[in-house]
């Protein structure tokens, strides 16, 4: 007799979002969220890794409220699979503040990717990280990618640290842009000298890689206030400060150590860049060529 599979859940974001100190630019975006459900509106997939507790549009607008952040960029959620009804219907509430990121499967259309385009959408993403379930199919990555060069679309790839060195050849030979979620989730026990980041920033000397540096409470050795994540996000604004973005990555999903405040994330982001003009490379100008360039 079959048993029926346990689907872990995963704690909810601080609900009590501290006002940063560090106040941003007008146009400011949130370059790295979600939306979830709510559930018995937007459901989850079936055979989704893991169950979030709701966090749906509305919330996520009050976030951005706290934090004075104008725009947005939704990355589709794996617990919601290729079903893509929870991002569009964000977006087209926004009123053009928000685009997003979307995951899709294998029998995916042009037409259907046409249908996104219209939709918003200015990017697909794959996860490669092993509890989302590992390495996607690569004859079906490549086929992705020429889908969606001529909608002027990036790829997002979600990897583990252990993975860019591996991958590092299939990644350069990419020809859109590629954007590398939470700087590529190197441990920072291990030092900016890592073969993980000394790679991820020999990729970024390729002008069509770009990095998210946030996830700087994912790749914590030490835990909140995620300070000694400080370096490896300053090396990679001085290397390619057009290339970098910045998101909350909210309502953090999976998160095994500290829950992060959102507010003190933003203050982080503060720390890691020198002057007000990196920041607002990264939150104003940089999302807004990469998501808003049409």
């Amino acid at each position: 007799m079959n048993e029926t599979r346990k689907i872990p859940t995963c704690k909810g974001p601080d609900p009590d979002t501290r006002t940063p100190r560090y106040r941003p630019p007008p146009g400011a975006c949130d370059a790295h969220c979600h939306v979830f459900g709510p559930g018995d509106v937007f459901p989850y997939a079936p055979d989704r890794a893991y169950t979030p507790p709701d966090a749906p549009f509305e919330a996520l607008q009050k976030l951005h409220r706290i934090l004075g952040l104008d725009r947005a960029v939704i990355v589709h959620a794996s617990c919601h699979g290729s079903d893509m009804t929870v991002t569009l219907d964000a977006i087209a509430r926004s009123g053009g503040a928000i685009r997003g990121v979307c995951v899709v499967d294998q029998g995916v259309t042009e037409q259907d990717f046409a249908r996104l385009h219209e939709g918003g959408i200015r990017g697909v993403r794959f996860n490669f990280v092993k509890h989302l379930g590992g390495m996607p199919d690569m004859a079906f990555f490549q086929r992705v990618l020429s889908q969606v060069e001529p909608l002027g679309w990036h790829v997002v790839l979600h990897l583990d640290a252990q993975d860019i060195v591996p991958l590092a050849s299939t990644i350069a030979a990419i020809r859109i842009p590629f954007v590398i979620d939470h700087m590529a989730r190197v441990k920072a026990k291990d030092g900016v000298e890592q073969p993980a980041f000394q790679q991820l920033l020999e990729l970024m000397r390729n002008p069509l890689a770009w990095v998210k540096i946030c996830g700087m409470e994912r790749i914590s050795s030490t835990g909140a206030p995620f300070r000694d994540a400080l370096p490896f996000a300053r090396k990679l604004a001085e290397l390619a400060p057009e290339r970098v973005l910045w998101g909350t990555d909210w309502p953090h999903p999976n998160i095994a150590g500290d829950m992060p405040n959102d507010g003190d994330l933003l203050d982080l982001l503060a720390e890691a860049l020198p002057d007000e003009a990196a920041r607002r490379r990264v939150l104003v100008d940089n999302p807004t060529r990469l998501y808003w360039n049409d």
